[in-house]
């Protein structure tokens, strides 16, 4: 064989075993460097903008950081939002929302983004996707100020790239049950 055929296979074989050692290197890196979510170093209080929630569940809708902080908002007469933040940026929004007597939740939840296409509860109370929830509260839920009107939580992260259909659904269960025990239902 002669000198030129020898170095034409080497050519051929020298980038063939270089590209796949590049891409061994690469899968090694990508192990090592974004699978493993960002540890959640902050704590979670026991009760969010005036109702009793589980920290744990509160905790699996939320992303990774440092610092946590809350805010109540109201944004009308009849909502009443309160916000996560993680890090200074908003991660989890929960809220109480009074909608006319006669709505079901599916309508509801075609407020709120994040719903489209979401699992349905046998009982029809409830339906979350990954990233949001509504959930309508038991009918003896009544207050003065909201007469014929009936109240819905809802459960919304918020841009952190949370899509956990399971965490959604126990957060938005055990919010709305604890709306349902609180001042909000009368």
């Amino acid at each position: 064989m002669s000198a030129r055929g020898s170095l034409r296979r080497h050519r051929l074989i020298g980038p063939a075993v270089s590209l796949s050692a590049a891409f061994a290197l690469a899968a090694a890196l990508s192990a090592c460097s974004g699978d493993e979510p960002a540890k959640k170093a902050y704590a979670v209080p026991t009760s969010l903008c005036g109702i009793t929630v589980d920290p744990a569940l509160v905790k699996a809708a939320l992303p990774g950081g440092d610092s946590l902080t809350t805010a109540t908002e109201k944004p009308n007469g009849g909502t009443v939002r309160c916000n996560l933040s993680v890090d200074g940026k908003q991660a989890l929004s929960l809220a109480q929302a009074w909608w006319t007597q006669g709505q079901t939740t599916a309508t509801v939840s075609q407020g709120y983004s994040d719903t489209d296409d979401g699992t349905m509860s046998e009982d029809l109370r409830f339906v979350h996707t990954g990233k949001a929830g509504v959930g309508k509260t038991v009918s003896s839920c009544k207050i003065s100020r909201q007469p014929e009107q009936d109240l819905y939580t809802v459960v919304q992260t918020r841009d952190t790239g949370i899509d956990d259909p399971e965490a959604i659904e126990k957060l938005l269960v055990a919010y709305t049950k604890a709306v349902e025990g609180s001042a909000a239902c009368g």
